[in-house]
């Protein structure tokens, strides 16, 4: 008898390595429902394979959760620092849009990729969770092309002050993680893999938008309020 809720069919795995099963069956179960939501049994239920073949993989879901995203977010990483050399190798001044561009391409790259979605959702998860975990992980897939990208960007934004440069990277990515979650247009349908044309119009977007609030001009900041003590 089957112990599955009828509320979470199972998920279907391709045969693959026990493995390559567990990462892929872990990975749409937590995208579609959450890391916290999805117990082992069910990962090894969905993945036809027994508890002891997952521990002997990854010993716990933390681990397991930290390899597949792994898995997916390095390349990402490794494709945004080949762009940002070939930016870097070029004479001059770096112009702010390439800079930008090489950035955010591989993250788009991933909305018009079917088999990722899982993965994209599973990104926006750790954007909520606790900065400890959530910058453990980020900075392990992305701190070293992230690096590159500041000190080009840097480069590129001279004017602007480091303290604003930061402010406003942070602002853009959050712009950046959205626009993976959900990459057409507002009034848009939402479903469906996104076409080539699509997030092509989607990388120009963001570039446009982000490249704007970069240049903004550096005005005098207006002298905040104290904030009242208590006796």
């Amino acid at each position: 008898m089957s112990t599955q809720s009828p509320e979470h069919p199972p998920v279907r795995c391709e045969p693959q390595t026990t493995r390559e099963r567990i990462l892929k069956a872990a990975e749409l179960l937590f995208g579609e429902r959450g890391v916290d939501a999805v117990s082992l049994r069910e990962i090894t239920a969905a993945a036809g394979v027994n508890s002891a073949a997952l521990h002997y993989h990854f010993g716990s879901k933390e681990v397991l959760l930290d390899e597949l995203f792994l898995a997916r977010a390095r390349p990402i990483g490794v494709r945004r620092a080949e762009l940002l050399s070939k930016v870097r190798r070029e004479n001059g001044r770096p112009v702010l849009e390439d800079v930008l561009r090489a950035f955010l391409q591989p993250a788009l790259e991933v909305c018009a990729d079917d088999s990722a979605a899982a993965f994209v959702r599973l990104r926006a998860w750790i954007t909520f969770q606790p900065a400890h975990f959530r910058q453990n992980l980020l900075g392990r897939a992305f701190d070293e092309s992230t690096q590159t990208f500041i000190e080009i960007l840097s480069e590129a934004l001279p004017e602007v002050p480091k303290n604003d440069l930061g402010w406003r990277f942070h602002f853009m990515l959050g712009a950046m993680v959205y626009t993976m979650i959900s990459p057409r247009p507002l009034g848009s349908p939402q479903q469906g893999t996104l076409g080539a044309s699509e997030a092509a119009e989607a990388l120009d977007e963001l570039v446009r938008f982000s490249a704007a609030g970069l240049r903004a001009a550096c005005g005098p900041r207006k002298p905040r309020a104290r904030r009242a003590t208590k006796t």
